[in-house]
């Protein structure tokens, strides 16, 4: 578990990941503010949270497309 969770906050895949989550994440966020949906709204919020939180670049990606999944299900069912 030690080695999944990662402690490592200067490893390029965990920046990079960081970095590319967080600025998905903004996208949501500033989509679903403009268009006045929730759901990419809260989205949004959750994967800058999931950028900030997580410290292991596999898990941030893992959780980062589910909601990326989640939302667009979300979405499709009129959320």
């Amino acid at each position: 578990m030690e080695k999944l969770l990662g402690s490592n906050l200067f490893d390029a895949s965990f920046l990079f990941a960081s970095l590319l989550w967080g600025s998905i994440g903004v996208g949501y966020f500033i989509f679903g503010k403009k268009q006045g949906a929730m759901m990419p709204m809260i989205g949004g919020i959750l994967m800058i949270a999931a950028s900030y939180v997580i410290s292991s670049w596999l898990l941030m990606s893992l959780i980062c497309i589910g909601l990326i999944v989640a939302v667009y299900w979300l979405m499709k069912r009129g959320y």
